[in-house]
């Protein structure tokens, strides 16, 4: 008698309204899986520990001694 939806046509898609809404939405989708991108990336340059900082646990822990540590440390600069 009326059509489709009451002479709406398909639903909200056809009005300003829906379309807004869907570019809301995919918008919204887009910054998310930037964020999560964005601090997974954050997070892996923080994990890793510089080479001198290796060599001053190593030396902290006994593991080499002061002459290696010197020289060492030395070639990393």
């Amino acid at each position: 008698m009326y059509g489709y939806y009451n002479d709406y046509g398909y639903g909200m898609m056809n009005s300003f309204g829906g379309g807004f809404m869907m570019l809301a939405f995919w918008a919204l989708i887009m910054w998310l899986i930037y964020m999560l991108v964005r601090d997974a990336s954050i997070k892996n340059k923080n994990s890793g520990s510089s080479a001198l900082e290796i060599l001053k646990e190593r030396y902290a822990k006994g593991e080499i001694e002061k002459k290696e540590f010197e020289e060492k440390k030395k070639d990393l600069k």
